[in-house]
C-alpha cells in the first residue's frame, strides 16, 4: 500500500523549485492534502495545495505544527556553480544549512511525522573518485557506500542535514522513516539549469558557453526526480540514501550536440572558455533504487531537451 495516499498530509519544502513544482503536480493528482513552502510564489495553484510564501531560515513555522504533516519532502536549498563565490557563503548558510536544521528540528517535535525524505547530492562523494586531470572516455559509478568528503558548501550542508537526521531517529525519534535520496545533474522545465539555459539561448540565436567539454554527467529529468521522491516516500522498505538518477553520463559536448541537433547552433555563437579545473567523469549506481523501488527514472536526455525545447516555445520563445 503506498504511504501517500488521497488525504495523506505533506508538508513539501522548495516547492516553487524545479522538483517541487513536479512533485506538487503528483501529489495533486493524487489527491494528497499538502502545505507548500517557499520563499517564492507558486507558478500555478494545485488542487488540495496550499502554500506559503515563507524563508525556512527565519520564518515562523507555527501553521506547520497546526498542519500535523504525515509525510515530510524537503527539497529547499540554494545552488550555485561546483566552485562557489564568496557571495554564495550566507545564502548557503541560510537556505542550506540553517533552513534545513530548522525543518527537521520542526519535525523532530511532531510525532505525526511517519516519513522524512531529504533531497541530498552526490555532492557528499569523495571528488577524487570522480574529477581527473584529463578527460574519461567512461564515467565513475558512485555508490551509496563510497567514501564521502564533500566537495563543496553545498554538499557540506547536505552532509550535515543527513548527520542531524541520523541523531533524530537515534535519540528522538526512532520511529522516524528517514529517506535520503542523493540526486545528480538536474534538469527540467523554467530552470537554471545549464541544459535548460542553452535551449533557452538556442532559440534566441544568443551565445552559448562551453566549459570543459569533455567533462561527463549523470543529467537526470526534474520531472523523474519528483516520481523518484514520490515512489521513496511510497515505499516503506526504503530507508537511508539511495542514488537518484539515471546511471547514464553524457559529455558536455554531447548534450549541446543533442540540443544542436534540433535547434540552430551556429559555431561562431559557442564560445569554448579555458578553465584550469579536473574534468568530472560521474554518474549513479543505481541498483539500490531499482532493488527497493522496481523504478527507474524514464526520460532520456533527448526526450527531455525535447520537454524543454517545447516548453520554452509555449512560454513564446522565438521558433
Amino acid at each position: 500500500m503506498k504511504v501517500v495516499r488521497p488525504g495523506t498530509r505533506v508538508w513539501v519544502t522548495g516547492s516553487a523549485g524545479v522538483i517541487g513544482r513536479e512533485l506538487l503536480t503528483l501529489l495533486s493528482a493524487r489527491g494528497a492534502d499538502v502545505l507548500s513552502i517557499d520563499r517564492v510564489a507558486l507558478d500555478a495553484p494545485r488542487p488540495g495545495v496550499r502554500h506559503l510564501t515563507l524563508d525556512l531560515g527565519a520564518g515562523d513555522l507555527d501553521e506547520v505544527r497546526a498542519f500535523a504533516p504525515e509525510v515530510v519532502l524537503h527539497l529547499a536549498a540554494a545552488f550555485e556553480r561546483s566552485r562557489e563565490t564568496p557571495e554564495f557563503w550566507g545564502h548557503g548558510w541560510n537556505d542550506n544549512v540553517l533552513a534545513s536544521h530548522r525543518v527537521i528540528e520542526a519535525t523532530a517535535a511532531l510525532p505525526s511525522v511517519s516519513t522524512f525524505v531529504f533531497a541530498s547530492s552526490y555532492l557528499l562523494y569523495d571528488p577524487s573518485l570522480y574529477l581527473f586531470a584529463t578527460p574519461r572516455s567512461a564515467p565513475v559509478l558512485l555508490q551509496e557506500e563510497m567514501p564521502l568528503a564533500p566537495r563543496n558548501l553545498c554538499g557540506a550542508a547536505k552532509w550535515y542535514a543527513e548527520r542531524e537526521l541520523d541523531f533524530v531517529r537515534e535519540h528522538l525519534s526512532p520511529n522516524l522513516r528517514t529517506v535520503l535520496p542523493r540526486i545528480y545533474r538536474v534538469y527540467g522545465r523554467g530552470s537554471r539549469d545549464v541544459v535548460s539555459r542553452w535551449v533557452r539561448a538556442a532559440l534566441r540565436g544568443e551565445p552559448i558557453e562551453v566549459w570543459n567539454g569533455a567533462s561527463r554527467f549523470d543529467y537526470v529529468y526534474a520531472g523523474d526526480v519528483a516520481a523518484g521522491i514520490l515512489c521513496l516516500a511510497d515505499t516503506e522498505a526504503a530507508q537511508g540514501s539511495v542514488n537518484l538518477a539515471t546511471g547514464r553520463a553524457h559529455s558536455v559536448d554531447e548534450m549541446l550536440a543533442t540540443i544542436a541537433s534540433r535547434l540552430p547552433v551556429p559555431a561562431d555563437t559557442v564560445k569554448r572558455v579555458r578553465v584550469d579545473e579536473p574534468f568530472e567523469a560521474s554518474a549513479a549506481d543505481v541498483g539500490r533504487l531499482r532493488a527497493l523501488t522496481g523504478w527507474s527514472p524514464q526520460t532520456t536526455l533527448e526526450q527531455g531537451i525535447d520537454e524543454l525545447i517545447a516548453y520554452e516555445r509555449a512560454q513564446g520563445a522565438p521558433r
